[in-house]
C-alpha cells in the first residue's frame, strides 16, 4: 500500500515536472544564431548555424535573387547574432519614344529685295528622332529615368525667309542681264543693277554650272542631288529669264563636276561632261567625256549626242578635264592638268597644242590650266607652268605664266609672268574695228605669285599683245579677291567698258577703261556671276 503511494507521488511529480518545461520558452542551441531579413515587404525570422553567410540566410528563406538586386550586407558577409538583412529588388524597363525636333528659322538680309519685303526661300519642317529611355525601380518605387540612345529618323529642315534691305549703294545702268548666285538661289538685273528679281529659290544650287545661253534667255545651272553624293553628286537644270512665270526644267543630265557650258552661234546648245560618284576623295572619278544636246525653246530637251567616249584623262586624269568652245562655236578647246589642245568632234578624239608640266599639288585635288579663247577664235590664252628655280623638280614649280597660242601659225608667246596658277583669262567680245585692237584681255594675278595657291589676287588689263597692261582692282593695300574668272559686260556702253567680279561676297563693276570700280551689292551672299 505505502509502496503504491509512494509509486503515484512520484508520477505526479514527473508529470509536473514535464508540465513545467513545456510551458518554458524555447532556448537556442549554442551553436545557432538568429537573424532577420526584410524581402519583398516581408520580414523574416531564420536560425542558422554559426559561420553561416547573408546567402546561406537567403537560400533557407528560398529567396531568390534578380540581376539586379541589391543586398545589404553584401552576400558574401559572415552572420552574427541579430544579423538584419536587407534585399532590394530592383528592375529596369526600356521604353521607346519618337520625338519631334522643332525647325529652325533663319532669316537671309538681302538687297534683291525692295526693304520690308520678305521672301520664303525655303519652308521649314519638323525632324523626327527616336529616343530609348531607361527608367529603373527599386522595390516597384522609380528612382531614375536616363536616355541611353537616340535615333535620328528625319533631319529638321530650317525655315529660310529672305528679308529685304535698302542698299546703300547707287544703281548703275547696265547692258544685257547679270546673273548670281546668292546662298543657294539665282536672281538677275537687267536695265540697272536696282532692278533684281529672283530666278530660282529652291536654295540648293551648288554652284558647278552657272551660265547663261548666249542670248541671255536662258540660265543653266546645277542642283545638289536629294540622293546620296556617293550616289549621285548634282543634276543639271535650265530655266527661262525671260519668262513670267517660268519653270525649272529638268534636262535629266547627272554628275557633272567641271564643265557645262552653251554652244555659241548653235541655237540652244548644250555641251557638257560628266564624272562618276566616289566615296573616297575627292568624291568622283571624271569620265573626262563630252556630250552635245539640243535644248529647245520651248524648253523641252532633245537626245544627247556623245563627241567623247570616256577616257583616262592624262596625268591626274581623275581629277577631269575643262572644255571652251570657241566665240563661233565651230571649235572646242579641253584643257586638263598635262596641257590643252582641240576636240576632234569628227573623229571623237583630241589634238593636242601645248604640253603643260603638271602640277604635284601633294593632295587630293588636281590643278587645270585656265585657258580663254580670244574674240578673233584664233588665239588661245592659257595659263602655263613656268620652269622652277634651283632644284626644285619641274612639277613643284610654284611659277606660273600667261602664254598665248597662235591657232594660225601654232606660235606661243609669253605675255606676263609670274601670273600665278589661278590666273583665268578672260577675253573681252570684239570691241573696235582695229584687229590689233579689237579686243583686250582680263586676268588675275597673284599678290604672292610663289605662294599662289593661296595667295589673293589683283585684277588686270591689257591688249591682246600683251601691252598696256594696267593693275584695277583692288586699290593699293586693300585686301585682294579670291580666284574667279572675269565676266566682261557684253558690249562697250557710254558709261565704260566694264567688268563684273567678286570681291568679300559682293558684286563689283570695274570700268577697264577708267579704272573707277562701283560696289553694288552688300550683303556678302554672291557666290556665281555671269552677264550677257
Amino acid at each position: 500500500m505505502k509502496a503504491n503511494f509512494a509509486r503515484q507521488i512520484a508520477l505526479a511529480n514527473l508529470a509536473l515536472l514535464l508540465l513545467l518545461t513545456a510551458c518554458a520558452a524555447p532556448r537556442v542551441r549554442q551553436n545557432e544564431l538568429a537573424v532577420s531579413v526584410i524581402a519583398d515587404g516581408v520580414r523574416q525570422q531564420v536560425s542558422l548555424p554559426a559561420g553561416s553567410t547573408v546567402q546561406d540566410a537567403l537560400d533557407t528563406l528560398e529567396l531568390g535573387l534578380g540581376q539586379l538586386d541589391r543586398v545589404d550586407p553584401p552576400v558574401y558577409t559572415i552572420l552574427s547574432e541579430g544579423t538584419g538583412i536587407t534585399v532590394t529588388r530592383v528592375r529596369e524597363v526600356f521604353e521607346t519614344q519618337q520625338v519631334l525636333i522643332p525647325f529652325e528659322h533663319q532669316e537671309l538680309r538681302n538687297e534683291s529685295l525692295p526693304a520690308g519685303e520678305s521672301r520664303l526661300i525655303q519652308p521649314g519642317q519638323n525632324g523626327l528622332k527616336e529616343i530609348t529611355i531607361r527608367h529603373l525601380y527599386e522595390d516597384e518605387v522609380e528612382v531614375s529615368s536616363s536616355v541611353v540612345s537616340e535615333t535620328l529618323l528625319q533631319p529638321a529642315t530650317a525655315e529660310i525667309v529672305m528679308v529685304g534691305v535698302q542698299t546703300p549703294f547707287a544703281p548703275l545702268p547696265i547692258p544685257g542681264r547679270i546673273v548670281y548666285m546668292a546662298t543657294g538661289n539665282a536672281w538677275a538685273m537687267e536695265g540697272t543693277t536696282a532692278v533684281r528679281r529672283p530666278l530660282v529659290t529652291t536654295g540648293d544650287l551648288d554652284g558647278r554650272v552657272f551660265s547663261l545661253s548666249p542670248d541671255g534667255e536662258y540660265l543653266l545651272f546645277t542642283r545638289r542631288s536629294e540622293q546620296d553624293p556617293t550616289e549621285e553628286i548634282n543634276t543639271l537644270w535650265a530655266i527661262s529669264t525671260t519668262s513670267p512665270n517660268p519653270t525649272l526644267i529638268n534636262l535629266r543630265v547627272s554628275n557633272v563636276v567641271h564643265y557645262a557650258g552653251w554652244v555659241p552661234e548653235s541655237r540652244y546648245t548644250i555641251a557638257y561632261s560628266t564624272v562618276e560618284p566616289r566615296a573616297t576623295a575627292p568624291g568622283w572619278q571624271a569620265n573626262n567625256d563630252l556630250y552635245y544636246m539640243i535644248f529647245h525653246a520651248w524648253g523641252q530637251r532633245g537626245n544627247s549626242r556623245r563627241i567623247l567616249d570616256s577616257n583616262a584623262g592624262g596625268i591626274y586624269g581623275w581629277w577631269g578635264t575643262v572644255f571652251a568652245p570657241s566665240p563661233d562655236g565651230r571649235q572646242i578647246a579641253y584643257t586638263r592638268p598635262d596641257g590643252i589642245g582641240l576636240v576632234d568632234a569628227a573623229e571623237g578624239g583630241l589634238v593636242s597644242l601645248l604640253d603643260i608640266t603638271p602640277l604635284n599639288t601633294h593632295s587630293d585635288w588636281a590643278w587645270i590650266p585656265g585657258l580663254a579663247w580670244g574674240a578673233d577664235g584664233r588665239t588661245l590664252f592659257v595659263v602655263t607652268h613656268a620652269p622652277p628655280s634651283g632644284l626644285v623638280s619641274p612639277e613643284e614649280s610654284p611659277f606660273f605664266d600667261l602664254t598665248a597660242l597662235s591657232l594660225a601659225n601654232s606660235a606661243n608667246v609669253r605675255i606676263s609672268t609670274q601670273t600665278g596658277m589661278f590666273a583665268y583669262p578672260a577675253s573681252s567680245p570684239a570691241r573696235f574695228l582695229d584687229p590689233e585692237k579689237s579686243y583686250r584681255l582680263a586676268y588675275l594675278e597673284a599678290i604672292f605669285p610663289a605662294q599662289s595657291e593661296t595667295s589673293r589676287y589683283h585684277l588686270i588689263v591689257m591688249d591682246r599683245d600683251g601691252s598696256n597692261r594696267q593693275v584695277l582692282f583692288p586699290d593699293e593695300g586693300l585686301p585682294g579677291i579670291e580666284p574667279q574668272t572675269p565676266v566682261w559686260a557684253p558690249v562697250l556702253t557710254d558709261g565704260g567698258d566694264f567688268i563684273a567680279l567678286l570681291y568679300q561676297g559682293n558684286l563689283w563693276l570695274v570700268d577697264s577703261i577708267s579704272g573707277q570700280a562701283q560696289q553694288i551689292t552688300g550683303d556678302g551672299l554672291i557666290s556665281r556671276i555671269d552677264w550677257k
